[in-house]
């Protein structure tokens, strides 16, 4: 945790006494090309005495622009938030995404919010960028205004992994793909889901296998595809190795779909809490089995390889309660 707070403003509650350093943009994931634009503008904050600031939107600007391909959430805004709390910047400016402001052209957008209201001196972008009606604020366009309106603009190099470069869709795509790996290794931390746990119908119990029955209804955010994972669950009381089922359950007629999460080597009860389950990786796609038997050897396999993928991942706490339902 940085030794600075990070104060959640609109416009125009920036104080004006020192010029700022700027970036905009969605920052869906907060990845860690993201990241490296945000310490470019800490750093130069710092050494000239500004202020940083990050703007970015709320919604995403597709959901307004065009709905029909908006894409599913890495962040909500909540998580947004908490991961820009360690970034050390002295302001996020979430801008409220409308109509209006999505005719807005470049120019007006930079004379209204980012001259007008945050002062700008100093405006640093990812190699990527673009914003303004229909996107048409790319570097150079910028560049001009800048030279126009007296404040200097710099792009951040794309980071890569793998060869390719880190962006918020390539994340997208590996998590639809059950790719859980190569988006952590983009976001520079686990992708995670929250869930409260629910009451289920406690067969994991009877199996052997207590798991707490998670609700994940977090409104526009990407749920990876059905299958096993190897995860972790995340309270406020401690962090605990775990293994999640997603997707339907069928073994067992009739029953619907669940999330549910057995945390290794522990029983108890946290109905009503919220968990964060950050995915580790994919074990298995879901699939039926002839008799519970069978369903239970295997529980015990995935169990077993749970177990031997997390060893490395750092320690957790025993002792989490969780809520007895079925898992497949």
């Amino acid at each position: 945790m940085t030794d600075r707070a990070v104060h959640w403003a609109y416009p125009p509650g920036i104080p004006s006494d020192r010029g700022t350093v700027v970036t905009v943009g969605t920052f869906d994931g907060v990845h860690r090309g993201h990241w490296a634009v945000l310490q470019e503008i800490r750093r130069r904050a710092e050494s000239t005495g500004r202020r940083s600031i990050l703007v970015t939107f709320d919604p995403h600007p597709l959901r307004i622009v065009r709905p029909e391909h908006a894409p599913p959430l890495l962040t909500t805004p909540v998580e947004k938030k908490e991961i820009l709390a360690e970034s050390g910047l002295d302001y996020a400016v979430f801008l409220s995404f409308t109509e209006k402001l999505s005719r807005y052209e470049p120019r007006r957008f930079v004379e209204e919010i980012l001259v007008g209201r945050l002062g700008v001196e100093e405006l640093v972008i990812g190699y990527d960028h673009g914003f303004g009606r229909d996107r048409s604020g790319d570097v150079e366009t910028l560049r001009a205004i800048g030279r126009d309106l007296g404040f200097e603009v710099d792009v951040v190099a794309p980071v890569e992994t793998d060869g390719a470069p880190v962006s918020s869709s390539r994340i997208r795509r590996a998590v639809q793909a059950g790719r859980l790996r190569e988006a952590g290794l983009c976001l520079g931390r686990p992708y995670s889901c929250r869930g409260v746990v629910v009451r289920g119908d406690g067969r994991g119990k009877e199996l052997g296998f207590p798991t707490a029955n998670l609700n994940m209804s977090n409104a526009g955010k990407l749920i990876p595809p059905p299958g096993v994972y190897a995860v972790k669950g995340v309270l406020p009381r401690g962090t605990y190795k775990g293994a999640l089922h997603l997707g339907p359950r069928p073994t067992f007629r009739g029953s619907p779909p669940a999330i549910e999460l057995h945390l290794l080597d522990f029983a108890g009860d946290v109905y009503g809490e919220e968990v964060r389950v950050d995915f580790i990786e994919r074990l298995r796609e879901v699939r039926p089995f002839r008799t519970v038997a069978a369903l239970v050897d295997q529980m015990r396999e995935d169990v077993a390889t749970v177990r031997v993928i997390l060893s490395d991942e750092g320690d957790t706490q025993p002792g989490l309660p969780q809520e007895e339902s079925a898992s497949e």
